[in-house]
């Protein structure tokens, strides 16, 4: 069974009885392990957070999704306690990783939520195996490749919101120089990035993990040091319109009616929504309005059989608590 603090039994301030529904779990995909929350009964919704975040940012919506789908909160490769290799952080590759995971738990096809970088990875994975995705929301990205490219020299606005993909692109002056100034570098994300301040025990419990580990660190920049290939997928990606219903949602004080407007740039079939007086991160920071905005898209997709509807995969297997 997962331990430590990135697991449900080290996470802080959790919703009265998210551990009778939930528990963490390992999930070996045949390339690489990855870490996954899961609770809950009815068809699978896999929910994927961003940059710097890990699956206790949906905390707050779990309980309530759990009572109609099978909630599969993931980390990511290069989070929390998943498995930590050196590449593969293009989103064609995270895309992968988590086709492969779901068919590791035996689901051929689901519903997916991604925020920020899982964002990114939901838009890969929708161009890339259409055939898996049933419906897909987003929030609060723009997706590069896609989305309009920003000026180097743009406003002090545009420069404020998005000056770390250049820092986090560098080679290696980067570790150098949050190593044991992570409080200062991701508080600071945390801090400028939310309209109503995220609890400090969930960014003290977000940047602990970070600081816990240099390869998480590491890994925590890989993602932007991608981004030369993730945008070459990207410019591919536009030719391949996505069919699928997606939700478009953006916190109305950072990227508000911008991400719908991304979506709309990939996607025939696109709902936005804009949630007032939110920042970057709607799942904490208005997450009865985000609730609210998922339980009716979702609502299509809730009655669909509720087993599993793929065979294990020979050689592939969960390990951990099954929950």
């Amino acid at each position: 069974m997962p331990e430590g603090s990135g697991s449900v039994a080290g996470a802080p301030n959790l919703p009265a009885g998210f551990t009778a529904t939930f528990t963490s779990r390992y999930v070996d995909t045949g390339h690489l392990r990855l870490h996954a929350v899961t609770g809950g009964e009815g068809p699978p919704l896999l929910l994927l957070a961003g940059w710097p975040q890990t699956w206790y940012a949906w905390r707050l919506l779990m309980p309530a999704l759990a009572q109609d789908f099978r909630v599969i909160a993931v980390d990511p490769r290069g989070v929390g306690l998943s498995d930590k290799p050196l590449d593969g952080y293009d989103t064609g590759t995270l895309a992968r990783d988590m086709v492969a995971l779901m068919d590791a738990l035996g689901h051929q096809r689901f519903a997916m939520v991604g925020h920020d970088v899982g964002m990114w990875t939901g838009y890969a994975l929708a161009s890339d195996h259409p055939d898996r995705l049933d419906r897909l929301a987003v929030a609060e990205a723009a997706i590069p490749g896609l989305s309009p490219a920003p000026p180097l020299f743009g406003s002090q606005e545009t420069n404020d919101r998005l000056w770390h993909f250049a820092f986090n692109r560098l080679t290696d002056v980067n570790e150098q120089l949050v190593s044991g100034r992570e409080h200062l570098y991701f508080g600071h994300q945390f801090a400028t990035k939310s309209a109503k301040a995220l609890p400090d025990y969930a960014v003290r419990y977000y940047v602990d993990i970070l600081a816990a580990d240099p390869e998480a660190l590491r890994c925590s920049f890989e993602f932007y040091r991608a981004l030369d290939t993730t945008i070459a997928q990207n410019q591919q990606r536009k030719a391949r319109r996505l069919s699928l219903p997606v939700l478009a949602i953006g916190g109305a004080e950072n990227l508000g009616a911008s991400v719908g407007a991304t979506m709309q740039l990939a996607a025939d079939d696109v709902q936005s929504l804009v949630v007032p007086e939110c920042g970057h991160y709607p799942a904490e920071e208005a997450p009865e309005a985000v609730l609210s905005a998922l339980t009716a898209f979702l609502a299509p997709y809730r009655g669909r059989r509720t087993t599993s509807d793929l065979p294990t995969v020979r050689g592939v297997n969960a390990q951990g608590v099954s929950g």
